[in-house]
């Protein structure tokens, strides 16, 4: 039995290695798998992906941007067990920041040359539609350098229920506000088993795909620097 196992041990190493499709069942095997033998693997199976893809450059580099966080509010009506960040409007350190807050947050992140933030926040009940919107013109021309890497798909159902808006139309408002693209924050795990466990108010699996479906194709899932030639680079067969 023992030298069964390891047969198929070692053949799935193979198929890994030579880039062959895995099944459900063998990706579930790989969890019984040790730590560093699955490492390994992954790392052999990410260079020859990169070097595939690389068109000759260097498969050695790794690049990177310099972006912050801000969490513009931590009010939020969704409870999910596993979150120590939210609070209810009626706790003492509750917040929404200003605008002016905000503005020094963005002005040293400029200091140190970054190019994006990443602005999410809670489920905040009583912010408005316009509230939204303004903060995003008012960053994009005080900052036009930076990209507004902004909300996430939980966000904006959550939007589209409190503003009495169309999913769509709600993303494309903000687009032309100044989002410049959108996260794939509050995808915890995509197993709405889970999610009615650990975070029964959030969006369900299938919303959450719904704001992703709705962001690629308002092009809102790339990023702030690449050309359409590298986009078609990055989606070539490897």
């Amino acid at each position: 039995m023992q030298e069964m196992v390891a047969l198929n041990r070692g053949s799935l190493a193979e198929k890994i290695l030579a880039g062959e499709r895995i099944s459900a069942a063998e990706a579930l095997a790989l969890y019984e798998w040790p730590l560093p033998e699955l490492g390994a693997l992954a790392n052999v199976r990410r260079n020859l992906a990169k070097s595939a893809s690389s068109d000759g450059y260097d498969t050695d580099v790794a690049t990177y941007i310099v972006d912050r966080n801000i969490n513009y509010t931590n009010v939020c009506n969704v409870y999910c067990k596993f979150c120590a960040f939210y609070r209810m409007q009626r706790d003492t350190d509750h917040y929404v920041l200003t605008r002016e807050q905000i503005d020094e947050k963005l002005d040293e992140l400029t200091a140190v040359g970054g190019v994006q933030i990443l602005m999410q926040g809670g489920h905040h009940p009583d912010l408005a539609f316009d509230w939204y919107i303004e903060l995003l013109q008012h960053i994009r021309a005080k900052y036009p350098h930076i990209n507004i890497h902004g909300f996430s798909p939980p966000e904006f159902q959550h939007f589209a229920a409190v503003f009495k808006m169309p999913l769509r139309q709600v993303i494309s408002e903000f687009k032309a506000a100044g989002l410049g693209s959108i996260p794939g924050g509050g995808g915890e795990i995509l197993v709405d088993r889970i999610r009615d466990l650990i975070s029964p108010l959030k969006c369900n699996s299938d919303a959450w795909l719904e704001v992703m479906q709705i962001a690629h194709e308002a092009g809102l899932m790339f990023g702030h620097v690449e050309t359409v030639g590298d986009r078609r680079a990055s989606a070539a067969p490897a």
